[in-house]
């Protein structure tokens, strides 16, 4: 007796739980980032640390990356891209207000629109006019605050939920136009490209007094940096299984479930409240988002996922 197989509608339960245990990694990144920095360790000096642990992991699991990395020059745009976006994600939800830092960094359709017409020379439709009008709309009511005029971002994290957007709709494109590069030499191009770019931010920086040097070696930052980097490394590989065994539409969805897991974590554990506009613009946000997948579902090559929200 043969048992029926599965409707072919049903998505994987495994590849799905992938999904939701990377976006839960990031949506709550931000707390032992801001842990971290109560200690004395800025986050740009976490992310180095933490990357450059990730780097080795990946480094002795497959020696090999680094010959694939090494062959394709090109791919250094994408360790500066994923390293970018990680600077400025990182970075913005330890200083700033997390859901509106998530909230602006996801307004990667307005970029993504840029990116694909100047990299990949895709045409820019009106559909896409309209998601990209969506997501502006909710942009200017999640910055707006009565009594300042122009909805402008007003504070760094801002400004660095912008960026990191950015960078990450650059590493989203990248990753479609050196698809044919082995998985290992993409993934090990973005960890080392959060090491590197964070580390040496971090060094300028410091020797500017416009941050601290990293502390003495302590036993709470190490340790915390070594977990840090082996969650952020198994969300990566959780989003490399899970998106290579489900409908891109159906990936780029749940992965916008790190929203909720931001706006519930930083109310509970940061104490921070949701105003009615940031929910309202969000929703529009993300509404663009959705509609985006949806589209990028209905192309004729399948895209590529980075990893993680920032990775």
């Amino acid at each position: 007796m043969t048992v029926p197989a599965p409707p072919r509608h049903i998505l994987p339960p495994a590849a799905l739980a992938c999904l939701l245990f990377n976006a839960f990694v990031w949506g709550v990144s931000w707390w032992p980032f801001r842990r971290l920095d109560a200690l004395g360790l800025h986050s740009l000096w976490t992310t180095g640390f933490a990357f450059l642990l990730a780097t080795v992991v990946i480094t002795l699991w497959r020696p090999a990356a680094w010959l694939g990395l090494l062959r394709r020059p090109a791919l250094l745009w994408l360790v500066l891209a994923a390293g970018a976006t990680n600077v400025a994600f990182n970075w913005g939800v330890t200083i700033g207000e997390v859901v509106r830092v998530v909230l602006l960094f996801y307004l990667m359709p307005v970029w993504s629109l840029l990116l694909a017409r100047w990299l990949l020379r895709e045409p820019i439709t009106g559909a896409a006019l309209g998601r990209v009008a969506l997501a502006l709309t909710g942009a200017l009511i999640v910055l707006w605050r009565p009594g300042t005029g122009l909805p402008w971002p007003p504070a760094l994290a801002d400004w660095l939920g912008l960026a990191g957007g950015a960078s990450f709709a650059l590493v989203n494109v990248l990753v479609r136009r050196h698809r044919d590069a082995s998985d290992e030499s993409r993934a090990l191009a973005m960890f080392a490209g959060g090491c590197v770019v964070a580390s040496a931010m971090a060094a300028t920086l410091a020797s500017g007094g416009v941050i601290g040097p990293p502390p003495a070696p302590a036993w709470g930052w190490m340790a915390g940096s070594a977990a840090l980097a082996i969650a952020l490394l198994a969300g990566n590989l959780a989003l490399q299984y899970g998106a290579a065994r489900l409908p891109v539409a159906a990936t780029s969805v749940v992965m916008l479930s790190e929203v909720p897991f931001a706006a519930l974590s930083s109310t509970w554990l940061g104490g921070e409240a949701l105003a009615g506009r940031t929910i309202v613009g969000g929703l529009l946000i993300l509404s663009a988002t959705v509609l985006a997948s949806l589209q990028t579902d209905r192309s004729p090559a399948r895209a590529a996922v980075s990893g993680g929200s920032p990775t």
